[in-house]
């Protein structure tokens, strides 16, 4: 469990990324979070921010996210880092390696009951995914607690994993999270050169953290104090990317 205490925590020091691997989180950590998971906008300065850092790096860069691998290269072009999505579950390297487990068993099943969730509240968006569906509730929070019940019974049902998240619940394929994401990444020789850092701001997040500390690295968690295994803290969005800019001399 996280047991750092979060009023302690400082803003991470200019150096950090010197010798760093650099794993990014993407929703609440490069972009604001958005009503819809379609409604995030990838502006070119951060295209441009994203490959300066990679080539800064010398490519120990990668986005390590709860979206699909592909959709989120997409936003990026045809120079998209190496990416993984699906929180672990797929991984799409910049070299062209491609690699993805198994889509689960039951998840079509749960996907249905949980379109028909969200087609009968207005305010509440379906999210299908290659591993996993998501329901957002951003829109209509009163609908939380109904939400998140459904989606438990789904998972206990189909033996899925339960994913919580800001305003949004998941099932999707157990076996995978963003720290055995970033174990496999530091693996990898051109990763495995680095101190890994990882920033991030959601729950889903808190593997990553943990992950980057048994590795010698560092997290740094995004937005306001909690209970967390990063070791450092900045506010929001605007603070991340004037923070990754300023360690490259570019700004977002």
């Amino acid at each position: 469990m996280p047991d750092r205490d979060p009023v302690l925590l400082m803003p991470p020091p200019a150096d950090l990324l010197d010798t760093a691997s650099l794993f990014l989180d993407f929703d609440g950590t490069l972009v604001e979070l958005a009503d819809r998971p379609d409604g995030v906008v990838v502006n070119d300065a951060l295209i441009d921010l994203i490959r300066a850092l990679e080539e800064r790096l010398a490519g120990r860069l990668a986005l390590v996210s709860g979206r699909p691998a592909e959709d989120l290269a997409a936003f990026f072009g045809d120079r998209a880092p190496c990416v993984v999505g699906s929180h672990g579950m797929e991984y799409r390297w910049s070299d062209g390696r491609r690699a993805r487990a198994e889509r689960p068993d039951g998840l079509m099943e749960a996907l249905a009951e949980m379109r028909a969730f969200a087609e009968a509240r207005p305010g509440v968006v379906l999210e299908d995914k290659p591993l996993g569906a998501a329901v957002h509730y951003r829109m209509n929070p009163a609908q939380e607690a109904d939400a998140v019940a459904m989606a438990e019974r789904l998972a206990a049902t189909h033996g899925l994993y339960l994913q919580h998240g800001k305003m949004m619940v998941e099932v999707r394929s157990a076996g995978g999270d963003k720290g055995s994401a970033i174990r496999t990444l530091m693996a990898d020789p051109r990763f495995a050169s680095g101190r890994p850092v990882f920033l991030g701001d959601d729950v889903t997040d808190e593997p990553g953290f943990s992950a980057v500390a048994a590795l010698g690295g560092a997290g740094v968690l995004v937005g306001p104090p909690r209970p967390t295994d990063a070791r450092y803290r900045v506010d929001d969005v605007e603070s991340v990317l004037a923070w990754l800019g300023a360690a490259i001399g570019v700004h977002a």
